[in-house]
C-alpha cells in the first residue's frame, strides 16, 4: 500500500476542493514522491519535531495532520523554527507529510459535526454552507432534545472538548434552557453574528476576541473552549477514516502532542 493509497481515502472523505482559498490542504513534504510503500501512519493536530520523532520511532513513514505544516510560507529552511526543524527531520527520515485543514472542517461529518455529536446535537446542518456543496460548510448548527440549562451545558461542553476551563458570556438571560446550538471548530469568531441571525442560544468556538465578547455577549451565550481543545479530535477522525478502509493497517494517533497553552 502506498502513501497515495492512504491519502486517496482521506481525500475521498474530505475533498481538497472544499478548502478555503487561503488554506494549504494537501501534501506538505514528499521526500521521494507519493508512490512509496507506506509503513505506517501517525495522525496529529500539529506537525512538530516531536511528532516526526514519534513517527520515526514507531516505524511510520507518513504523517497526517490537521494544521498544515507549511501555512504562511517558509522564506528559508535553516532549522531556526519548529516548522523548519520538522521539515528537515522529515526529509532526512524519509517521512511524508499530508495535511487536511479546512477540507476536513467543511466536509459533511467533519470536525464540527464530530464535536456536535459529542454534545448530543441533532438535526445538524452547516453553519456557513460551502459554495462547492450545499451539504458542506464551516461549523454546524443543531438542536439539543429537551433543552439544557446554561450551567449544565457549560459542563457538558467542558467534558466533550476535554477542556479544563472555558471563557463564557452570560448571554441574553440568566435563566432559560438552551435548545439551539451553533459551533465552529478552530477560530470561528467570524460566525458569531451568523449564529445570532440563526437564533442559536449558544455558540461554541475558540480564539474569540475581547470586543466580540463585549459586542455580542448579551445576545448569545458565547463559549470559547480554546483552539487545541476544539481540534485535537481531528487525529481520531483521521485514524477512524483509515482504519475503516484498511482495518489491519498500522495507524497511530500521536501521543506526544501537548497543548501549547497552559491554564494556571
Amino acid at each position: 500500500m502506498t502513501h497515495a493509497d492512504i491519502i486517496s481515502v482521506i481525500e475521498a472523505y474530505a475533498s481538497p476542493t472544499l478548502q478555503e482559498s487561503w488554506d494549504n490542504t494537501g501534501w506538505q513534504v514528499t521526500p521521494s514522491g507519493t508512490t512509496d510503500l507506506c509503513t505506517g501512519v501517525i495522525t496529529c493536530l500539529d506537525i512538530t519535531p516531536a511528532v516526526v520523532d514519534e513517527a520515526r520511532a514507531k516505524g511510520c513513514n507518513l504523517i497526517i495532520s490537521h494544521h498544515p505544516l507549511i501555512f504562511r510560507g517558509l522564506r528559508s529552511i535553516t532549522g531556526a523554527g519548529n516548522a523548519e526543524q520538522a521539515v528537515i527531520s522529515a526529509i532526512r527520515s524519509g517521512i511524508a507529510i499530508y495535511s487536511s485543514h479546512t477540507a476536513l472542517d467543511s466536509t459533511p461529518g467533519g470536525v464540527s459535526h464530530e464535536l456536535g455529536s459529542r454534545l448530543g446535537l441533532t438535526d445538524m446542518r452547516p453553519l456557513s454552507p460551502s459554495s462547492v456543496s450545499p451539504d458542506a460548510g464551516l461549523g454546524v448548527i443543531g438542536t439539543i432534545s429537551g433543552g439544557i440549562t446554561r450551567a449544565a451545558f457549560i459542563e457538558t461542553v467542558k467534558r466533550a472538548y476535554d477542556a479544563p476551563t472555558v471563557r463564557v458570556t452570560q448571554g441574553p438571560r440568566e435563566t432559560g434552557d438552551i435548545h439551539t446550538v451553533a459551533l465552529c471548530s478552530g477560530s470561528g469568531g467570524e460566525f458569531i453574528t451568523t449564529a445570532i441571525t440563526l437564533r442559536a442560544d449558544a455558540y461554541i468556538t475558540s480564539d474569540v476576541r475581547y470586543h466580540d465578547f463585549l459586542d455580542h455577549g448579551q445576545k448569545i451565550i458565547i463559549i470559547d473552549t480554546g483552539h487545541f481543545e476544539s481540534e485535537i479530535c481531528t487525529k481520531s477522525i483521521f485514524s477512524r477514516i483509515i482504519s475503516q478502509k484498511f482495518p489491519n493497517f498500522a495507524v497511530h494517533m500521536a501521543t506526544c502532542e501537548q497543548n501549547p497553552v497552559a491554564y494556571i
